[in-house]
């Protein structure tokens, strides 16, 4: 059997000496030039971003504040200026198809550059044509062609009318248009005249008339070929006149950009829109409005959208999307209203942070994606096809008939790397089929890493680099020991440290601001001790009313006495990311039964899964170690006193167990200790967690009350190696006015709490008299003993009252 007296001091804290340590101050220290207790994290990490499969993408999880996001970008803007520069990504208008805007991709910086050029085009653009179309060379080729033009109807007419006046006939041009009279000599016949005529006369004349008419119609009918001829002439004119005006504004552009075959080609669709449409944007005819429009508008086809300008990005780009919204994502057209309809154009494209880390990384956090509407199937369908489609959602879902853009999709080549918690991790992996295909790579962030020497060495310069980055005073040898303390009470581990850095830089800030109060030039460990008693300080009002209601005698724990079936069990409470532990009092009931152990807190409702295993277990105990060969006669209860609230966990089970074996036994258990820890089948004691808090929190109501020597604690002895308790406590301890006990079974923890043998039974199975197991057993016997006869008595009467019938 163990020792049970109290664990030595030495034990109760790990402390960590300031003289061990080779420097003055942290200023002395160099950076931790990469992440710490995080090989295997960063190995996956690196695997995962230089793997160019597709579907190689990365989940990096872990326990938020531990540094994943800082060792991402580390390691990702690493290898980013490693990486080549990807090309500018612009829109350009497309003359076949307007709604389908052309992609064009362009090496680094020449996207800003043609659109600069573009915009100095098109400024240039409308003086050129204007310039070109009111040049009086231009002017007296239009007025040539449009006087041929109206030369020619006038003699066609002329002709028609010499020709028909040898027979007689005379064609008049009247406001209703063209007729046809008969002639007398070098006269017209008036109406009355021709009506005077003999009939034959008449006939013949109307005859000729009818066939002139005829040829009139015919001529008449020949003059809209004659004006489309004109119009193509005028429309060859503007053509000639603006060839080299345009050629002249293009020369220099085709000379920037001879290496570039596809701007080459949209150039030649604006020269052969301009020379096939130029002369509508010229100046505005004398009876038409001038609009004054803006040649930015009016030749806004021509210009080059640039969704993506990587001239500044030195290495692959590194993007991390903080809202993760859809549109952010994946881009979005946006509208405008005009006369009551919404409208777009490809200049309305707007980018997403796919398309900027296009060619590079893109950090997402995982949460807040999956928060967001379509994002993350839009995400997938991104990453599975290979390119980025922007469409809007609700379009995509086929809700709306909207008439949008349809942009030329965007080949997609990127490392995504969303970072998450574990859980999310593993629900995504087992529910979404589609995350497995996609994210195959996953960097598991450790939570602490070994407190050994070197560990220690590594993660003072670490609270150095988060020190200097956090732009703080320097910290001197006995406040770096204290933070390697804090670090190892954050683990919960006395032998590790953890690795939370957001939480060691917080109360490292808080620290600085009590050394800068009092004009220090370093941080000490007073400033250290006074940044946690502030932390605690300030989430501390329900613990301390809890602490209240136990002193006032609001809530019922004892620290002094004994008691049968009654005894202190440890909870903790986790409030906004804060712990602290306080007794809860557990007691047991028996009873003649058949064998059953209630679980009031099960029974309704407010017992977990796991705290209603812990008690099955010790009711497989129980059953296992005193009935073995008889059945167990009795019926048991138990219950948290005064607990109101839902009770989770089986770090209690130890304590049932023992008010169980205390009712059983009728052994008074001291009220002056609180036991924690889980129990199993075999008796054997078990590891809880929170056990610091838990000590501490029984601790405080036993200072409050006033510490007697005689008050402790009892814990599994697997959790030793956990304890990194509070000075205050610790120097109790070291007075004797307080202990802490390790037990590693019942026996030892029932031993403890009433100051009885547990009782081992012998090679034939006898247990000594008078030990705990002895009087379990006999109650118990006693009890099969009682159900025995009472069950022969019931017979019985049952035999005897069939006999009488």
């Amino acid at each position: 059997m163990a020792d049970l007296s109290s664990l030595p001091v030495g034990r109760l804290r790990t402390g960590c000496e300031p003289d061990d340590f080779a420097f003055d101050t942290t200023a002395e220290l160099l950076d931790l030039p990469g992440g710490l207790g995080q090989a295997r994290a960063e190995e996956a990490l690196r695997f995962g971003l230089a793997m160019r499969q597709p579907g190689y993408h990365v989940f990096v999880l872990g326990e938020p504040g531990t540094g994943r996001h800082a060792g991402v970008f580390r390691l990702v803007r690493a290898l980013a200026a490693q990486g080549e520069i990807p090309p500018d990504l612009c829109y350009l208008h497309n003359f076949d198809e307007p709604l389908r805007p052309r992609l064009l991709r362009l090496p680094a910086g020449r996207g800003a550059a043609l659109r600069a050029d573009m915009q100095t085009f098109i400024r240039d653009l409308g003086p050129a044509i204007e310039s070109a179309l009111e040049s009086e060379t231009h002017g007296a080729r239009v007025d040539a062609l449009q006087e041929g033009h109206k030369a020619r109807e006038e003699d066609a007419l002329r002709e028609l009318g010499q020709a028909c006046a040898s027979e007689g006939i005379s064609l008049l041009r009247t406001p209703e248009g063209f007729v046809f009279a008969p002639k007398r000599g070098d006269d017209t016949m008036s109406p009355e005249d021709f009506e005077t005529l003999p009939p034959p006369e008449r006939e013949l004349i109307e005859g000729k008339v009818g066939a002139w008419s005829d040829r009139l119609t015919a001529l008449l009918e020949q003059f809209p070929g004659w004006r489309t001829e004109l119009h193509e002439a005028v429309k060859r004119a503007e053509r000639d006149a603006l060839g080299p005006a345009v050629s002249h504004l293009m020369r220099g552009l085709r000379a920037r950009y001879a290496d570039l075959a596809p701007v080459l080609a949209f150039f030649d669709a604006i020269t052969r829109e301009l020379l096939e449409s130029g002369g509508e944007w010229g100046a505005p005819a004398e009876d038409e409005e001038d609009t004054d429009e803006d040649p930015g508008k009016r030749f806004h086809r021509y210009q080059v959208k640039v969704l993506v300008d990587n001239s500044a990005t030195r290495g692959a780009p590194v993007v991390g999307e903080d809202n993760p919204t859809f549109g952010n994502l994946i881009g979005r057209i946006e509208h405008i209203a005009q006369m009551g309809t919404l409208v777009t154009h490809f200049n309305l494209i707007r980018t997403g942070a796919l398309h900027r880390a296009n060619g590079g990384y893109l950090v997402v956090d995982v949460e807040r994606l999956l928060t967001q509407p379509f994002a993350w199937e839009g995400l997938k369908r991104a990453l599975r096809a290979r390119e980025i489609r922007i469409e809007p959602p609700a379009e995509a879902q086929g809700w709306t008939s909207i008439a949008t853009l349809e942009p030329e999709p965007v080949p997609c080549d990127l490392k995504v790397v969303l970072i998450g918690d574990r859980e999310m991790f593993y629900l995504l992996t087992e529910d979404d089929p589609d995350f497995p295909e996609l994210f195959k790579v996953a960097a598991d962030f450790d939570d602490d890493l070994p407190r050994s020497g070197e560990n220690v060495g590594y993660y003072v310069r670490l609270l150095a680099t988060l020190a200097r980055g956090a732009g703080l005073l320097p910290f001197d040898r006995t406040g770096v020991a204290r933070l390697v303390e804090h670090g190892a009470r954050l683990a919960e581990d006395a032998g590790r440290l953890s690795l939370r850095t957001r939480l060691l830089t917080d109360l490292m800030r808080e620290a600085d601001y009590h050394a800068r109060q009092e004009e220090a030039s370093v941080v000490m460990r007073d400033h250290v001790d006074r940044a946690t008693a502030a932390r605690v300080r300030r989430y501390a009002r329900y613990s301390e009313k809890v602490l209240e209601s136990m002193v006032d005698g609001t809530t019922l724990i004892s620290s002094v006495g004994e008691r049968c079936g009654q005894i202190n069990g440890l909870v903790i409470v986790e409030i906004a990311g804060e712990q602290f532990g306080h007794p809860v009092r557990i007691t047991a009931t028996v009873r003649l039964g058949e064998g059953d152990v209630v679980d009031i807190e099960r029974e309704i409702e407010l017992g977990g899964a796991i705290h209603s295993k812990g008690v099955l277990i010790l009711s497989a105990f129980l059953a296992s170690r005193y009935a073995r060969h008889t059945p167990l006669s009795l019926s048991a209860s138990l219950v948290f006193e005064q607990s109101y609230a839902p009770v989770e966990g089986d770090s209690a089970s130890l304590a049932e167990v023992c008010a169980l074996l205390s009712a059983l036994a009728q052994v008074p258990i001291r009220q002056s200790l609180a036991v924690t820890g889980s129990v199993n089948q075999f008796g054997e004691a078990q590891v809880v967690g929170g056990v610091n808090e838990k000590i501490e929190g029984f601790f405080d109501l036993c200072a409050v009350r006033g510490l007697t020597g005689t008050q402790g604690v009892v814990i599994p002895a697997a959790s030793v190696r956990h304890l990194m308790l509070r000075p205050d406590v610790v120097e109790a301890a070291r007075c004797g006015r307080f202990h802490v006990h390790a037990v590693e079974t019942v026996d030892e923890a029932m031993a403890v709490l009433t100051g009885l043998p547990a009782g081992k039974p012998d090679a034939k199975g006898v247990i000594p008299k008078g030990t705990i197991n002895q009087r379990v057993a006999a109650a118990l016997a006693a009890m099969t003993a009682a159900q025995h006869a009472y069950s022969e008595g019931r017979d019985s009467r049952r035999h005897r009252r069939q006999s009488e019938h």
